[in-house]
């Protein structure tokens, strides 16, 4: 199969999870486990993504400054920062890890 079957089969197979979801009754999503796994997979998933955009440049893993800037945000989340701190505090830590010469 060439990449666009994959790509067309991936849509599909994403419409028809979306589907089933509207299609479900309701008295089974609403039940408490269900909830907490879906509520547990959602934190999983963008940690995952968060971690893969972080150290990954194309097929490589790669520590530059934006590990810097993702421990830094991530200590400001730990003391409770308001959002806009988080990411200010992000993006200066991105900013001195480049002025200190880290790519």
């Amino acid at each position: 199969m060439n990449l666009w079957g994959w790509v067309l089969a991936a849509c599909l197979v994403a419409y028809a999870t979306k589907l089933v979801g509207y299609l479900l009754p309701t008295r089974w999503v609403e039940q408490p486990r269900v909830m907490q796994l879906t509520a547990a997979m959602t934190i999983g998933l963008l940690g995952s993504l968060v971690m893969l955009n972080t150290v990954a440049s194309g097929q490589q893993l790669t520590a530059d400054a934006r590990l810097v800037a993702l421990g830094a945000a991530a200590i400001a989340l730990w003391r409770r920062a308001p959002y806009l701190v988080v990411v200010l505090v992000g993006a200066a830590a991105a900013a001195l890890a480049r002025l200190a010469g880290m790519p």
